[in-house]
């Protein structure tokens, strides 16, 4: 009696320390509020949920016009959509069906494109996570292929991003939540104009140790939004908001059936940024059945024990002083002048650019790299941009792409998920004006014996402002996504394959080997193959 006694004393002084707890101006306290958002749609009686529906998918980093408030590109429908997600084992699992050929397969939708990688050949689709690994597999009864490691852990944090996932997530070790009240009035947009101000509290927790989620939370003690911010190679800080309505009774739960997430920045008028938050996926998914799911799926052996991507360098010598830096999904190009470098592409990210640069060095010892040339500002292409302005490089673009890239990735903005060299130890050219070159139709670098020309490739769907560059004594041209060799042909030319062939004949270019960014090194001739009879 006297242990029950002084335990029962334990508890009542701590919820009076709670009750008199104190919060700064501003700050409220965030139990009551999650307390209120779990009763409101029964949280505490959901384990885990099956829904589904017809949704859309927008590849994040791949529009064809910057500087514009539009969607990401939607490749295709997602239809006959289905996921489950359990929240006590930690998994999740989507299938749907999407035409095939139009995609990489490992891409689900919204972040994660990356040129170079096998393209979607079945229809239906399935990508699962479990814990910190991440899958998919490209048709029914195919092997299972890990994804990348950062997108294994953003599909894990993706469980978390819904209303009951947040609720459990607030209640793990280390989520220290924190929250906030404003007035929200007068939104432009999708919503519509909100004419009465309404009092929001926005509730803030740590998930996987390091990713801060925000939930918004309306008088009627619904979890309208939540939005975090992950790592992007290319912009840095990148924000992800997933927005739903419609929330609806099933049995003793609610759950919300329309959803649509911004992944960048939304409705971007008077922002700092270029690039704007288009709609990334979304949907409407009215089959809702609470506490059904299959048990998770195990971790197949094979993608437990996958490799993590290498970070070698593998060296081609093309002529002399002309390399192809391969030995990934997307490969760069080295052409040595007498006294300076010059490079075609720098994709991926900042550890990949530091590796070719660290063989580039070697290659053309006390040579600086005096220019970078960017094909195209697709995210899986510029991520290693700051890494070349850093070394001294000047970029060489074309004007279309100027303003993005100049306003939201070569600049001074702190990245607080993963600072790169340049955040860490900004040069002070960045913003001096002198770091790129924004050109039109033809450029030349020289150095009065090796000619390196860049070509303004049009037209072209795939994306505005594409760049090419040839050599013409070695007769070599460079081209990013304008003609991919890692995969056997299409069986029919594609658009940016004819803007590449009309290109090459208003030139006149003598073209006898085709560089590619994504693939080895191919003839001429293999090109004018696939292009076929016409």
């Amino acid at each position: 009696m006297n242990r029950l006694f002084a335990a029962s004393a334990a508890i009542l002084l701590a919820c009076e320390l709670i009750n008199a707890q104190t919060f700064p101006p501003g700050y409220v306290d965030p139990l009551p509020l999650l307390a209120a958002a779990s009763k409101e749609i029964g949280e505490a009686n959901l384990r885990c949920i099956t829904f589904s529906g017809a949704g859309y998918d927008g590849a994040v980093g791949q529009t064809a016009e910057y500087n514009q408030n539009i969607d990401w590109p939607r490749i295709d429908a997602l239809a006959n959509y289905t996921r489950t997600i359990n929240w006590e084992t930690g998994t999740s699992k989507e299938t749907f069906d999407r035409k095939p050929g139009l995609n990489p397969a490992s891409w689900k939708y919204g972040l994660g494109w990356r040129g170079g990688t096998p393209v979607q050949k079945q229809t239906r689709q399935t990508h699962i996570v479990n814990g910190s690994h991440a899958w998919h597999i490209d048709g029914e009864g195919s092997e299972p292929a890990a994804v990348p490691p950062e997108d294994a852990e953003r599909y894990q944090l993706d469980l978390w991003l819904n209303p009951p996932g947040f609720l459990k997530a607030a209640r793990l070790p280390g989520a220290n939540p924190k929250a906030i009240w404003r007035w929200e009035q007068i939104e432009m947009g999708r919503d519509g104009n909100v004419v009465a101000a309404e009092k929001m509290h926005v509730v803030s927790i740590t998930v996987l140790g390091k990713y801060r989620v925000e939930a918004t939370i309306n008088p009627q003690n619904q979890i309208q939004r939540i939005k975090t911010t992950v790592s992007e190679p290319a912009l840095g800080d990148f924000n992800i908001e997933h927005e739903s309505t419609e929330q609806m009774p099933f049995g003793s739960v609610k759950w919300p059936i329309v959803w649509h997430s911004h992944q960048g920045w939304d409705d971007n008028y008077q922002f700092d940024n270029a690039s704007t938050g288009h709609n990334a996926y979304g949907g409407k998914f009215p089959n809702v059945q609470p506490n059904v799911c299959d048990d998770p799926v195990p971790v197949p052996e094979a993608v437990r024990s996958a490799a993590a991507p290498s970070s070698a360098v593998t060296i081609e010598t093309m002529a002399a002083g002309v390399y192809r830096l391969g030995g990934t999904t997307h490969n760069s190009y080295m052409v040595e002048f007498r006294d300076f470098v010059a490079v075609f592409e720098a994709p991926l990210n900042e550890a990949r650019s530091l590796a070719v640069i660290e063989e580039i060095v070697k290659l053309a010892p006390g040579k600086p790299i005096r220019w970078l040339i960017t094909s195209h500002p697709h995210f899986d292409h510029i991520g290693g941009l700051r890494t070349y302005l850093h070394i001294g490089s000047t970029i060489v673009t074309h004007r279309k792409a100027i303003d993005f890239l100049n306003r939201d990735v070569l600049n001074y903005r702190a990245r607080t998920i993963n600072p790169d060299i340049v955040a860490l130890w900004p040069p002070t050219e960045l913003s001096e004006g002198y770091n790129f070159e924004a050109i039109n139709e033809n450029y030349v670098i020289t150095d009065n014996s090796r000619i390196l020309r860049v070509y303004y490739v049009q037209p072209l769907a795939h994306v505005a402002g594409m760049l090419m560059a040839y050599l013409p004594a070695e007769r070599i041209a460079f081209e990013a996504d304008l003609f991919d060799t890692h995969e056997a042909p299409p069986p029919s030319p594609t658009p940016a394959m004819r803007s590449f062939f009309n290109q090459a004949r208003r030139m006149k270019l003598d073209i006898a080997t085709i560089g590619p960014v994504h693939g080895p090194t191919v003839p001429w001739s293999t090109f004018l193959n696939a292009m076929g009879a016409r």
